[in-house]
């Protein structure tokens, strides 16, 4: 399960950064604080972190419900395929919002894997 731990850090300071990079954005473009709207360049940085901060409420559950019921590398290397389309998700979608599909893709199945492959797991567990 330390590899899950792992993971599940990488991914947290992956949110860390793109945390760090709206704070920029909001500097670059001029929008003060608590604003959240009011240049189109800031609310793509806004709701490209957002959504992370809303995929990673189920990635974390999911990786430690896989990771324990089912196996804690696969549980890994799903998460290292969540990260990695965040990181193309993010990219795209600060530059051009219709090309976040392939991104928002890799990181809703990585979390139907986890999530689904833990409720899997935990049930036979139970029974």
């Amino acid at each position: 399960m330390a590899l899950v731990t792992a993971v599940v850090m990488l991914a947290l300071i992956e949110y860390f950064i793109f945390s760090l990079q709206v704070g920029t954005a909001r500097g670059r473009f001029g929008v003060s604080a608590p604003a959240t709207t009011g240049n189109a360049e800031f609310e793509r940085y806004y709701r490209a972190a957002a959504n992370t901060g809303e995929q990673l409420l189920m990635f974390i559950p999911g990786m430690y419900a896989f990771g324990y019921y089912v196996h804690p590398t696969g549980a890994a290397i799903a998460g290292l395929v969540f990260i990695a389309a965040r990181a193309l998700y993010f990219r795209t979608y600060v530059t051009d919002a219709e090309k976040r599909g392939p991104g928002m893709m890799g990181s809703v199945l990585a979390n139907a894997v986890l999530v689904l492959g833990g409720l899997g797991g935990a049930l036979m567990a139970a029974f």
